[in-house]
């Protein structure tokens, strides 16, 4: 039950797995949005015009809704009980990745928010940790049901692969090949992590080899020039 304060990279050494150099350490972005403080008390939140029009159009807390848009750069589709925007951080993503489950009311309504940078939570803990680290997060996908794990933030590793130019099997040229490889990191934590109940925040990855640079999560935003569906 992390709480806003909480030295997350402390209590991940406690856990009496050490992490070694080329391990890397998966954290759901829950711990660390409540460590970071990103809780909000929706009794603190003052609905605008929109979001009471866009609450009536869901049948979503105009609160939650008021901290969807404040999170958001613009609004791509609604329907009842679900409102797909783009995110500040760039995702297009469902709800601002704003959550209330797993959140402990403690007698106020909470709601919580996706880190203020997650490329910089990552770097931090991986300095203390001493190795890379990704954040991850349950996301849906556009033409697919269920939600996998994605990397929204990650450090000491390369976020994307650029396999364009490398032969395959056969000596043919690979020309279109990104490899979202901290997503591949994401996903496969999170047949560990699970999406209820199971209160395991963190994974620990051994094994992994790579030779591409570090670059961060933010490289696997699709630029709006090559966005089809915009």
């Amino acid at each position: 039950m992390v709480q806003a304060g909480d030295d997350l990279a402390g209590l991940i050494l406690g856990i009496g797995i050490l992490p070694r150099p080329d391990d890397v350490v998966v954290v759901a972005q829950k711990v660390v949005s409540k460590a970071e403080g990103r809780e909000v008390v929706l009794a603190s939140v003052t609905p605008s015009a929109r979001a009471e029009e866009l609450a009536r159009e869901t049948g979503k807390d105009a609160r939650v809704v008021e901290l969807i848009l404040q999170e958001s750069t613009r609004v791509v589709r609604a329907r009842p009980n679900l409102i797909i925007v783009q995110h500040r951080l760039g995702h297009t993503m469902a709800n601002a990745g704003i959550d209330q489950s797993n959140v402990a009311a403690e007698g106020e309504e909470r709601a919580l928010l996706l880190p203020v940078d997650p490329d910089a939570s990552a770097a931090a803990l991986s300095a203390r940790l001493g190795c890379p680290v990704v954040i991850s997060d349950s996301f849906g996908r556009a033409w697919r049901r269920g939600t996998v794990g994605v990397a929204i933030g990650c450090a000491g590793l390369p976020a994307l692969v650029d396999l364009r130019g490398q032969p395959d099997l056969f000596g043919r040229e690979l020309h279109v090949t990104l490899t979202g490889f901290a997503d591949e990191i994401a996903a496969a934590a999170g047949l560990l992590m699970g999406q209820a109940a199971e209160g395991q925040p963190v994974v620990i990855l051994r094994g992994l080899t790579w030779s591409a640079p570090d670059c961060p999560a933010t490289e696997l935003v699709r630029p709006a020039q090559e966005d089809l569906f915009r």
